[in-house]
């Protein structure tokens, strides 16, 4: 089987990228440089070029038989809307045309940050109202994204949509959401933010998505979780496990204010927004 992967240099793409090598598929992948090191040694066919232009795209897709597209932009805030919706919502439908352009079933890889929240004792699923999430770029682009998906579908494309939570493992390379980790092992952050996760092994995803590739149902989402834990306790065993110390207490109301605050406040000064931010504090609440 020929399988072309969008971002095959990240965390998830190159998981998946070795899951789909290790199946003996035949694997091309579209990278902005092909001399990564996350793909050394990996017998892939690399196709050079940024997924937001749509022409590369269509001669990437042309004969395969599958489509994974993983690549998109994080950033957790207010700022950058507009970046964000050029890579994940115009990036996203022109993969999707592209696959559809030629007859390539196609698995997008979403998030839970595009679906509702629930609460503990009823937790949100797939088809729960996508309400409750904070408004920030990542949130709206990444909803806006399978919005452009669902179009294309009306069209004739077969898709199905997965919907990744916090994801730990393996060839996290920048790294990606082993920052978390990497955070609370290097220093110590005496307050946990008062939200929780479904924490789940990139290997398991990978699997998930391998699955919605051959036996999704066109059209559908697929939550692809783990185990529902608050961040508090989440700090809790990234601290027992590395060696670092864990929080004290959940950061109150008032310090969640004055953080967001003082970050929203630095990026109008510096015109750079941080990771710290009111719309961060907000999602990890």
């Amino acid at each position: 089987m020929k399988v072309m992967v969008t971002g095959a240099t990240g965390f998830v793409g190159n998981n998946v990228t070795r899951a789909l090598l290790d199946q003996g598929c035949d694997v091309r992948v579209l990278v902005r440089n092909p001399e990564d090191k996350s793909l050394v040694g990996l017998d892939v066919s690399p196709i050079t070029g940024d997924f937001r232009d749509a022409a590369i795209l269509l001669d990437a897709c042309d004969g395969v038989d599958r489509v994974i597209h993983v690549a998109g932009k994080v950033h957790i805030g207010w700022s950058q809307l507009a970046e964000h919706r050029e890579i994940n919502v115009q990036g996203t439908r022109n993969v999707a045309t592209a696959a559809l352009a030629h007859a390539a079933r196609m698995v997008y890889v979403s998030s839970v940050d595009a679906l509702g929240i629930g609460t503990a004792d009823r937790p949100a699923d797939e088809e729960s109202p996508r309400t409750g999430k904070t408004p920030c770029s990542y949130v709206i682009s990444k909803t806006e994204s399978e919005v452009a998906v669902r179009e294309l579908i009306d069209d004739g494309l077969q898709a199905t949509i997965v919907n990744p939570g916090f994801m730990l493992g393996p060839w996290d390379w920048k790294p990606s959401s082993g920052r978390m980790l990497l955070e609370v092992a290097s220093r110590h952050t005496p307050l946990a933010p008062t939200g929780g996760m479904t924490l789940c092994h990139i290997a398991d995803v990978t699997q998930g998505i391998l699955t919605a590739m051959e036996k999704g149902a066109v059209g559908r989402n697929y939550i692809l979780g783990g185990h529902t834990i608050t961040y508090f306790d989440a700090w809790c065993l990234f601290a027992e496990i590395s060696g670092g110390k864990p929080p004290k207490k959940l950061m109150g109301p008032l310090i969640q204010a004055i953080a967001g605050g003082v970050g929203d406040l630095l990026a109008k000064i510096t015109r750079r927004e941080s990771d710290i931010n009111s719309a961060a504090i907000k999602m990890s609440s």
